[in-house]
């Protein structure tokens, strides 16, 4: 059988590391098949001696430590394919846990050359406690919140752009390239868009499944997303055929908004374009909260959504306007 190395970069993980390691221990694929190798950015909490008691407490998985001094993902995963041997890698986040059929999903996919690079669908869960949490899990999991982002959402296989996390046979990477260090984020993306141009394809398999702590406050959503929002415009410059109608909107609504703003200091007419504005995207927000409130019996759920889901489209429109704004500049 295939010898299969789960790479996974982490820092100051304390919270959710062990829970990951468990999820890889209750793996219906051999452990005798597996290793986990953990690039860790010198955390500062207790990350690394949580990671040493579960090599204590479970001697029969293979778990390596290494050290990621960049602290940047990118570069944590390839320190971490770097110490691996695995013919296949299966690239996991700290804030994840997968399903327990998920590595055997993902290499009967790769097996079954369904593509060179198969993942499959989050299933998002709250990062913390409290009806902002909960909204901001449900948000993130939404079409108005993420558009076309199947992974977070589908009950259908399908051939996409990209996966969450992803299993690639390490031959391709080989091939095409490891992560690209120059990015901070979106190095997930740039990795399947290099693939899809060398002839690749991406298999998204819902059966294949892992759960996703989402973010615990709206001030770390935001910075989540001016992070994704300011590396993707850096991203695009390299591949602007990967634009997509989602990604548009955003920064689009915040050019809006701005662009409004100013004009109101001085006509009527924009002061009201910008409440119309502003006004109906609000309604249309808690209008597409109202389902998923029934659903989940949490009316907070209607004024959680809407805030969740602005915080993301304006953080990450902004990053990306600021981006390139910034680009101009140098």
């Amino acid at each position: 059988m295939t010898f299969v190395s789960i790479i996974i970069p982490c820092y100051n993980e304390e919270r959710t590391i062990y829970g990951l390691l468990e999820a890889i221990y209750r793996q219906t694929y051999p452990r005798s098949l597996m290793e986990v190798v953990l690039a860790d950015g010198m955390s500062e909490d207790r990350t690394r001696d949580v990671v040493k008691k579960f090599i204590q407490e479970h001697p029969d998985l293979s778990v390596k430590l290494v050290d990621n001094p960049r602290r940047i993902i990118p570069s944590g995963l390839n320190r971490a394919i770097e110490a691996s041997g695995g013919e296949v890698l299966v690239r996991l986040d700290a804030h994840s846990a997968p399903s327990p059929e998920y590595v055997a999903r993902c290499v009967a996919a790769l097996r079954e050359g369904r593509g060179e690079n198969v993942g499959g669908v989050w299933e998002i869960h709250p990062g913390g406690s409290g009806w902002i949490a909960r909204s901001i899990a449900v948000a993130a999991s939404h079409p108005l919140g993420v558009g076309d982002a199947a992974y977070r959402y589908t009950n259908r296989s399908a051939y996409v752009d990209t996966v969450p996390f992803g299993a690639f046979r390490r031959e391709t990477l080989e091939r095409i390239g490891w992560f690209d260090e120059t990015l901070l984020t979106n190095e997930d993306y740039e990795l399947n868009a290099r693939l899809r141009q060398n002839g690749g394809k991406i298999w998204l398999d819902p059966a294949i499944r892992s759960v996703y702590l989402a973010r615990p406050s709206l001030r770390a959503l935001a910075a989540q997303y001016w992070r994704y929002g300011f590396w993707k415009w850096r991203m695009l410059q390299r591949y602007p055929g990967t634009l997509r109608w989602r990604q548009a909107l955003p920064p689009l609504f915040v050019a809006g908004i701005i662009g409004l703003g100013i004009g109101a200091l001085w006509w009527e007419w924009a002061r009201w374009m910008l409440l119309l504005m502003v006004g109906l995207y609000f309604l249309a927000l808690v209008l597409a909260s109202l389902p998923q409130a029934w659903k989940k019996k949490d009316p907070l759920l209607v004024i959680g959504v809407p805030l969740a889901i602005a915080t993301m489209h304006i953080t990450w429109g902004s990053g990306l306007l600021f981006s390139m704004l910034k680009g101009m500049k140098q």
